[in-house]
């Protein structure tokens, strides 16, 4: 497995885990969702690059969903919990559709 697919998934978890810890931080959900664009912009390209257009789409949908599950998910397992899990689910979709071989 290359080591960019491994950098990308961490980037996608991180974006998703780092947005919700600034803006949890700050209290700014704008700047929550701000680490969380720009997260969601590196990864795309690097799902681009690493599996084209297609894949980059779904993972970028993926991406997208589990932050908008994760607010649900939270009422009924808690905030950290909902979005770890989301995170995981992400990085996980990401590896498994940009290996190689």
């Amino acid at each position: 497995m290359a080591t960019n697919n491994i950098a990308t998934s961490a980037l996608a978890a991180g974006g998703l885990l780092g947005g919700f810890a600034v803006a949890r931080k700050t209290q700014n959900r704008q700047l929550g969702g701000a680490v969380l664009a720009a997260a969601g912009v590196a990864a795309t390209a690097s799902w681009n690059k690493a599996a084209g257009p297609k894949v980059a789409g779904v993972l970028l949908g993926t991406y997208l969903v589990g932050f908008g599950a994760s607010h649900p998910l939270a009422k009924k397992i808690g905030a950290w919990p909902a979005v770890s899990t989301v995170a995981a689910a992400t990085a996980a979709a990401s590896l498994v559709l940009t290996r190689q071989g």
